[in-house]
């Protein structure tokens, strides 16, 4: 516990150890960024259990189909020797020739959502085979967690995200980077209120300060907003004191520390 807080970082990625090194390197230029930790699950683990953080939701990014079992195969592998340190989500590619069985394969693993990351993948949020993925884990009651922003892209921003939102209106999306990396405020004004959309604190205190992150929180609803770190890019320590600083409240803490994502994710 932190602070008296049971605290689940709900934004994680970890890659194996032979190649966690150029994954991260390859993570540090697409932000322009050099990340905090070495992505591997030991590292992560590790310093976890030393912070004090209880629970950790990991994920990774296909980039290609071919990716995409070896991948969740790993996910799945190190989240069952973890003795319930973590949870995980799967990865899924557009391109993949039989999205429904991915989908199957992943929760027959024990996996809990979905991961896209529109701008690495190379894909637009609203079209082709992503309404396959949209559609299936509709079906299945299966959260994505998607990478939403960017001002340097168009595969992921509001004008995107939310014609899928309003098409399939069970389906749950998590909006990393307070639903908006980068464009934190059009975001906010745009995804408020959805009853679908939820979002989580990660990549955006340590990018951005003149944000009134405070406001933001209030404005989703504090039912609404998961904490995560987008670990290995900062340091948990950091963020954990950026939020804290906020002062929202024991309710509110109680809630987005842990509450919120136990409550998503049945755990």
């Amino acid at each position: 516990m932190v602070n008296g807080y049971y605290v689940i970082d709900a934004h994680c990625h970890i890659y194996p150890e032979k190649i966690a090194e150029k994954a991260v390197a390859a993570t540090d230029k697409f932000y322009g960024t050099v990340a905090y930790g070495k992505g591997t699950v030991s590292h992560l683990v590790t310093s976890y259990k030393e912070l004090g953080i209880d629970h950790a939701l990991v994920q990774s990014v296909a980039t290609t189909a071919h990716q995409v079992k070896s991948i969740n195969e790993f996910i799945a592998n190190e989240v069952k020797n973890s003795c319930g340190f973590l949870t995980g989500f799967g990865t899924l590619h557009p391109d993949s020739n039989d999205i429904p069985g991915d989908i199957e394969h992943l929760m027959e693993m024990g996996l809990k959502g979905v991961k896209l990351h529109p701008d690495i993948q190379k894909f637009q949020v609203d079209k082709g085979n992503l309404l396959k993925i949209y559609e299936y884990c509709e079906k299945k009651n299966l959260p994505i967690l998607m990478h939403t922003g960017d001002y340097r892209y168009d595969y992921s921003n509001p004008n995107r995200v939310l014609p899928v939102l309003k098409a399939y209106p069970k389906l749950t999306v998590i909006g990393a980077h307070f639903g908006g990396w980068s464009i934190w405020e059009e975001a906010c004004e745009k995804y408020a209120g959805l009853p679908n959309f939820y979002v989580d604190c990660s990549s955006s205190f340590s990018f951005e300060n003149s944000v009134d992150y405070k406001r933001l929180i209030f404005r989703y609803g504090t039912d609404r907003v998961l904490f995560g770190t987008d670990y290995p890019m900062w340091s948990a320590e950091e963020e954990l004191k950026n939020f804290f600083a906020m002062n929202l409240g024991d309710g509110a803490n109680r809630k987005i520390l842990s509450d919120n994502i136990k409550k998503l994710l049945k755990l």
